[in-house]
């Protein structure tokens, strides 16, 4: 089984309030954590977009490293794209 490193980084919708913004992070954390493993968190805060995406000019961003298996990332971009709230995001592999 080879496990390899990926990053994430998504943005959320600023029109979510505090609370289910927290509640999406968390779900993210316990999602990656479940499937392999968690190793930062970074929660970049929000932020202005560098264009409108979906009429909003702004975002909160949340960069996420973890550890693993090949067809996880797949997965994860799966239940990004059913997400309420989530506006954009990008799954990238680490290089050893």
């Amino acid at each position: 089984m080879v496990e390899r490193k990926y990053e994430t980084v998504f943005i959320i919708s600023p029109t979510l309030d505090d609370e289910a913004r927290n509640a999406l992070v968390e779900k993210f954390k316990n999602l990656i954590s479940s499937n392999g493993q968690l190793l930062t968190v970074e929660e970049w805060g929000k932020r202005r977009l560098a264009y409108k995406i979906d009429k909003h000019a702004e975002g909160y961003y949340v960069l996420m490293q973890f550890i693993s298996k090949p067809e996880f990332p797949r997965e994860l971009e799966r239940v990004y794209r059913i997400t309420d709230g989530v506006i954009r995001f990008l799954i990238v592999k680490l290089e050893k």
